[in-house]
């Protein structure tokens, strides 16, 4: 078969890149809100056109998020999280936190096996952080407080790849956490102090067994929470859709 030439990459294209790029390395956060499209057009210096092709195309992909009369909102990091996300949205409560637990107790183990002092540090200052937030009342950013000590732990597994797919579902998992924290219960069991120092502390002993266990152990709860009846209609958190607990998953 001959060989043909190959279509130069067209200037739409060019902007999706750059727009995925700054999703990518954080400098949109998911759940903020992107700058309007005058000011795209003004700092990427291309067409009004382009840069709406080019925003519509990551809206299709799931990475944006148009709201009406307030503008367009980053909802994944990248298209495997919008895929992570959507695919989430069928599922319930329960089975989401399934396969989370199953990310966390590998990531637990690794992190023991792999830790660096850096890393040590970086958990210690994550733990006390979500110790602060839920001494704040601020749900959400003790939300935001909890999955940034298990990104803490994913990051200290060095496996990139199980890092990137807990960074996925963890932006897909916030409705899941709410129903955890809101769910009913003696707040030592919402909190989970006690099984998240013992986490950090397998991690700096090396014990990987142990460090594992710790995991199962606040997962466990967790998903006890889950799947008791809710105070409501008792259903059962466990059969909640995961997206349905809130009105964004960010």
């Amino acid at each position: 078969m001959p060989l043909r030439s190959t279509a130069r990459t067209s200037l739409v294209d060019l902007v999706i890149e750059q727009l995925e790029r700054l999703i990518a390395e954080g400098e949109w956060e998911v759940g903020a809100k992107i700058p309007a499209e005058p000011v795209l057009v003004e700092q990427l210096d291309v067409g009004r056109n382009t840069v709406r092709e080019a925003v519509r195309a990551l809206v299709h992909t799931g990475m944006l998020e148009p709201r009406q009369g307030d503008g367009t909102y980053v909802r994944a990091r990248s298209d495997f999280g919008a895929a992570v996300q959507r695919r989430l949205r069928r599922a319930e409560n329960l089975e989401a936190y399934e396969v989370r637990a199953s990310l966390e107790r590998d990531a637990a183990r690794y992190a023991a096996e792999r830790r660096t002092d850096a890393d040590l540090a970086a958990l210690r200052g994550a733990l006390a952080e979500r110790g602060r937030a839920w001494d704040s009342g601020d749900v959400a950013a003790f939300i935001d407080a909890d999955m940034h000590f298990h990104r803490t732990v994913a990051a200290a597994a060095h496996n990139s790849v199980l890092a990137e797919l807990y960074e996925h579902l963890g932006d897909a998992l916030h409705a899941t956490l709410q129903a955890v924290v809101r769910t009913p219960l003696p707040d030592a069991v919402r909190h989970q102090l006690h099984a998240h120092t013992a986490i950090v502390d397998a991690i700096e002993a090396r014990d990987a067994d142990a460090a594992e266990r710790a995991a199962l152990a606040h997962l466990t709860e967790a998903m006890d929470a889950l799947r008791e009846p809710g105070p409501d209609d008792g259903a059962g958190a466990g059969r909640t859709p995961a997206a349905a607990t809130t009105d964004t998953i960010t």
